[in-house]
Protein backbone atom coordinates (compact mmCIF):
# COMPACT_ATOMS: atom_id res chain seq x y z
CA UNK A 1 0.00 0.00 0.00
CA UNK A 2 1.23 3.48 -0.92
CA UNK A 3 -0.30 6.27 1.18
CA UNK A 4 -0.66 9.71 -0.43
CA UNK A 5 -1.20 12.88 1.59
CA UNK A 6 -2.14 15.68 -0.81
CA UNK A 7 -2.14 19.28 0.42
CA UNK A 8 -3.33 22.26 -1.57
CA UNK A 9 -0.91 25.19 -1.32
CA UNK A 10 -1.65 28.22 0.85
CA UNK A 11 -3.73 31.18 -0.32
CA UNK A 12 -2.05 33.35 -2.95
CA UNK A 13 -1.79 37.12 -2.62
CA UNK A 14 -4.80 39.34 -3.32
CA UNK A 15 -3.81 40.66 -6.76
CA UNK A 16 -3.25 37.13 -8.05
CA UNK A 17 -6.67 36.06 -6.83
CA UNK A 18 -8.22 38.69 -9.11
CA UNK A 19 -6.94 36.92 -12.24
CA UNK A 20 -6.82 33.46 -13.78
CA UNK A 21 -3.31 32.51 -12.72
CA UNK A 22 -3.13 28.79 -13.60
CA UNK A 23 0.56 27.88 -13.82
CA UNK A 24 1.81 31.45 -13.33
CA UNK A 25 4.29 31.57 -10.45
CA UNK A 26 2.38 33.91 -8.15
CA UNK A 27 3.37 34.60 -4.51
CA UNK A 28 1.50 33.60 -1.38
CA UNK A 29 -0.43 36.02 0.81
CA UNK A 30 1.97 37.02 3.59
CA UNK A 31 -0.80 38.13 5.95
CA UNK A 32 -2.58 34.79 5.69
CA UNK A 33 0.66 32.91 6.26
CA UNK A 34 0.86 34.54 9.68
CA UNK A 35 -2.85 34.33 10.52
CA UNK A 36 -3.06 30.63 9.71
CA UNK A 37 -0.17 29.54 11.91
CA UNK A 38 -2.48 27.18 13.88
CA UNK A 39 -3.38 25.37 10.66
CA UNK A 40 0.29 24.84 9.85
CA UNK A 41 0.94 23.51 13.35
CA UNK A 42 -2.01 21.15 12.93
CA UNK A 43 -0.64 19.85 9.63
CA UNK A 44 2.84 19.47 11.10
CA UNK A 45 1.37 17.22 13.78
CA UNK A 46 -1.06 15.37 11.49
CA UNK A 47 1.31 14.38 8.69
CA UNK A 48 3.21 11.06 8.83
CA UNK A 49 6.85 10.77 9.87
CA UNK A 50 8.91 9.76 8.04
CA UNK A 51 7.52 10.51 4.59
CA UNK A 52 8.62 11.29 1.05
CA UNK A 53 7.88 14.96 0.30
CA UNK A 54 7.13 16.33 -3.16
CA UNK A 55 6.25 19.79 -4.43
CA UNK A 56 5.57 21.17 -7.91
CA UNK A 57 7.83 23.57 -9.85
CA UNK A 58 5.76 26.56 -8.65
CA UNK A 59 7.13 28.41 -5.63
CA UNK A 60 3.78 28.54 -3.82
CA UNK A 61 3.95 24.80 -3.15
CA UNK A 62 7.53 24.86 -1.86
CA UNK A 63 6.78 27.88 0.32
CA UNK A 64 3.78 26.06 1.79
CA UNK A 65 5.94 23.01 2.57
CA UNK A 66 8.61 25.19 4.15
CA UNK A 67 5.98 26.85 6.35
CA UNK A 68 4.78 23.45 7.57
CA UNK A 69 8.40 22.61 8.45
CA UNK A 70 8.73 25.91 10.29
CA UNK A 71 5.73 24.98 12.46
CA UNK A 72 7.03 21.68 13.74
CA UNK A 73 7.44 19.08 11.01
CA UNK A 74 11.06 17.88 10.70
CA UNK A 75 12.57 19.81 7.76
CA UNK A 76 13.24 17.85 4.61
CA UNK A 77 14.26 18.66 1.05
CA UNK A 78 11.19 18.01 -1.13
CA UNK A 79 11.55 16.53 -4.57
CA UNK A 80 9.95 18.32 -7.53
CA UNK A 81 7.15 16.61 -9.44
CA UNK A 82 6.21 18.64 -12.55
CA UNK A 83 3.34 16.33 -13.53
CA UNK A 84 1.34 17.43 -10.47
CA UNK A 85 1.33 21.11 -11.42
CA UNK A 86 -1.90 23.12 -11.75
CA UNK A 87 -4.07 23.13 -14.89
CA UNK A 88 -2.50 25.30 -17.57
CA UNK A 89 -4.93 27.96 -18.77
CA UNK A 90 -2.72 28.88 -21.71
CA UNK A 91 -3.52 32.24 -23.31
CA UNK A 92 -6.23 32.90 -20.72
CA UNK A 93 -3.75 33.17 -17.87
CA UNK A 94 -3.58 36.72 -16.57
CA UNK A 95 -7.17 37.56 -17.55
CA UNK A 96 -9.41 39.09 -14.91
CA UNK A 97 -12.30 36.74 -14.17
CA UNK A 98 -14.91 39.02 -15.74
CA UNK A 99 -13.18 38.78 -19.15
CA UNK A 100 -13.35 34.99 -19.35
CA UNK A 101 -17.03 34.21 -20.18
CA UNK A 102 -16.89 35.79 -23.65
CA UNK A 103 -13.98 33.52 -24.58
CA UNK A 104 -15.56 30.22 -23.56
CA UNK A 105 -16.70 27.81 -26.24
CA UNK A 106 -18.57 25.57 -23.78
CA UNK A 107 -20.76 26.40 -20.77
CA UNK A 108 -18.90 27.27 -17.60
CA UNK A 109 -19.04 24.84 -14.70
CA UNK A 110 -21.18 25.78 -11.71
CA UNK A 111 -18.16 25.67 -9.39
CA UNK A 112 -15.26 26.48 -11.73
CA UNK A 113 -14.77 29.16 -14.41
CA UNK A 114 -14.35 26.49 -17.12
CA UNK A 115 -16.26 23.34 -17.96
CA UNK A 116 -14.39 20.08 -17.70
CA UNK A 117 -13.98 19.71 -21.47
CA UNK A 118 -13.05 23.34 -22.19
CA UNK A 119 -9.48 23.65 -23.50
CA UNK A 120 -7.99 27.16 -23.36
CA UNK A 121 -5.81 28.13 -26.35
CA UNK A 122 -2.33 26.88 -25.57
CA UNK A 123 -3.56 25.28 -22.33
CA UNK A 124 -5.17 22.05 -21.24
CA UNK A 125 -8.63 20.81 -20.40
CA UNK A 126 -9.58 19.17 -17.12
CA UNK A 127 -9.77 15.91 -19.08
CA UNK A 128 -6.07 16.30 -19.86
CA UNK A 129 -5.28 17.23 -16.25
CA UNK A 130 -6.87 13.99 -15.02
CA UNK A 131 -4.87 11.97 -17.57
CA UNK A 132 -1.59 13.70 -16.68
CA UNK A 133 -2.05 13.54 -12.93
CA UNK A 134 -3.40 9.99 -13.03
CA UNK A 135 -0.32 8.73 -14.87
CA UNK A 136 1.93 10.51 -12.37
CA UNK A 137 0.08 9.05 -9.38
CA UNK A 138 0.36 5.53 -10.80
CA UNK A 139 4.09 6.02 -11.32
CA UNK A 140 4.63 7.44 -7.85
CA UNK A 141 2.66 4.58 -6.31
CA UNK A 142 5.16 2.16 -7.80
CA UNK A 143 8.25 4.25 -7.07
CA UNK A 144 7.29 4.71 -3.41
CA UNK A 145 5.40 1.46 -2.78
CA UNK A 146 4.82 0.87 0.91
CA UNK A 147 5.63 4.43 1.92
CA UNK A 148 3.85 7.63 2.90
CA UNK A 149 4.10 10.37 0.26
CA UNK A 150 3.23 13.97 1.14
CA UNK A 151 2.57 16.13 -1.91
CA UNK A 152 1.97 19.88 -1.82
CA UNK A 153 0.10 20.58 -5.03
CA UNK A 154 -2.82 22.55 -6.49
CA UNK A 155 -6.59 22.43 -6.47
CA UNK A 156 -6.91 21.28 -10.08
CA UNK A 157 -4.26 18.60 -9.75
CA UNK A 158 -5.75 17.25 -6.52
CA UNK A 159 -9.18 17.07 -8.15
CA UNK A 160 -7.47 15.22 -10.99
CA UNK A 161 -5.91 12.71 -8.60
CA UNK A 162 -9.25 12.00 -6.91
CA UNK A 163 -11.00 11.76 -10.28
CA UNK A 164 -8.41 9.21 -11.39
CA UNK A 165 -8.83 7.21 -8.19
CA UNK A 166 -12.63 7.15 -8.54
CA UNK A 167 -12.66 6.86 -12.35
CA UNK A 168 -15.03 9.83 -12.67
CA UNK A 169 -15.30 12.44 -15.40
CA UNK A 170 -13.97 16.01 -15.39
CA UNK A 171 -17.25 17.78 -14.68
CA UNK A 172 -17.91 15.50 -11.71
CA UNK A 173 -14.38 16.20 -10.45
CA UNK A 174 -15.03 19.94 -10.53
CA UNK A 175 -17.84 19.50 -7.99
CA UNK A 176 -15.20 18.74 -5.36
CA UNK A 177 -14.11 21.57 -3.08
CA UNK A 178 -10.35 21.62 -2.50
CA UNK A 179 -9.59 24.45 -0.10
CA UNK A 180 -6.21 25.99 0.55
CA UNK A 181 -4.21 23.96 3.09
CA UNK A 182 -6.79 21.16 3.00
CA UNK A 183 -5.68 17.54 3.14
CA UNK A 184 -6.79 14.82 0.72
CA UNK A 185 -5.70 11.23 1.36
CA UNK A 186 -5.50 8.48 -1.25
CA UNK A 187 -4.17 4.93 -1.03
CA UNK A 188 -2.96 2.63 -3.79
CA UNK A 189 -2.68 -1.13 -3.35
CA UNK A 190 -2.57 -4.05 -5.74
CA UNK A 191 -6.37 -4.03 -5.58
CA UNK A 192 -6.66 -0.44 -6.80
CA UNK A 193 -7.26 3.02 -5.40
CA UNK A 194 -9.07 3.99 -2.21
CA UNK A 195 -10.13 7.51 -1.25
CA UNK A 196 -9.68 8.01 2.49
CA UNK A 197 -10.75 11.65 2.71
CA UNK A 198 -11.10 14.77 0.54
CA UNK A 199 -10.73 18.38 1.65
CA UNK A 200 -10.01 17.74 5.32
CA UNK A 201 -9.30 21.19 6.76
CA UNK A 202 -6.69 21.30 9.53
CA UNK A 203 -8.18 22.32 12.87
CA UNK A 204 -7.14 24.94 15.30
Amino acid sequence: MTHFWLIRHALVEENARAILYGVMDVPLCETTLLEQAPMYRSLATRLPRPAVWLVTPLSRTRRTAETIFAHGYPPTDPGIEPELIEQSLGEWQGLVHADLPERLTLPAHAFWPLGGHEKPPGGESMVEVITRVGAAMERLAVEHAGHDVVIVSHGGAIRGAVAHALAIGPDNALHMSIQNLSLTRLERSSDGWRVVCVNEVPGY
